[in-house]
Formats: C-alpha cells, sequence, structure tokens
C-alpha cells in the first residue's frame, strides 16, 4: 500500500516546526500573498506555499537516493554499502572527532 501524500495542513506543521527549531519565525512576515511594501519581504502564505512545493518535490527524492553499488554486487549488500561515508579529501582531519 503506498503511503498517502501528506496535506498542506501537515506540511505547515512540519515546516512550522523545522523552522521553529532553527529560530525562524514565520509569524514576522506580513499575513497574505503580497510583500511588505516597507521591506519587500514576501507574504506568509507565499513563503509557506514555495516550501511546500520544495518539500513536495525535493526532499523525497533526496532520501530515496542511494550511493551507486560496483556492478554485480548482491542488493543486500548494495544497501549496505550505501550508508558508507562518502570518502573525504583530508580524512586524518576527521578521524580524531570520530573517536
Amino acid at each position: 500500500m503506498a503511503p498517502t501524500p501528506p496535506t498542506d495542513a501537515e506540511l505547515d506543521v512540519l515546516i512550522r516546526a523545522r523552522l521553529a527549531s532553527l529560530g525562524i519565525d514565520l509569524d514576522q512576515l506580513s499575513p497574505g500573498t503580497t510583500a511588505d511594501p516597507q521591506t519587500g519581504s514576501p507574504g506568509r502564505d507565499s513563503v509557506l506555499a514555495s516550501l511546500r512545493s520544495f518539500v513536495r518535490g525535493t526532499v523525497g527524492t533526496l532520501a530515496a537516493y542511494q550511493l551507486p553499488a560496483p556492478a554485480g554486487t548482491d542488493p543486500v549488500v548494495a544497501m549496505a554499502l550505501s550508508q558508507q561515508p562518502a570518502p573525504m579529501l583530508y580524512p586524518s582531519i576527521s578521524t580524531e572527532w570520530r573517536q
């Protein structure tokens, strides 16, 4: 059974919670879709619409991405390989804080 896509209201809750965890309050923007005439900042509803579009179009694609495994690799092993850390240009920098 395919998962049910979230409603606009559910996405608004997710977006507001994520932004609040970063210290961003959308209630500081002017209500509606028109930009504030003094500051030029967009309206709250247009910002939420844009962020809903981003979440629907991008987050699922990024979450489904897996690093490619070598050809002929067993699918079970390929899934484990996708969880490996990405190669680093200077691995010695990160080895101390990972221990």
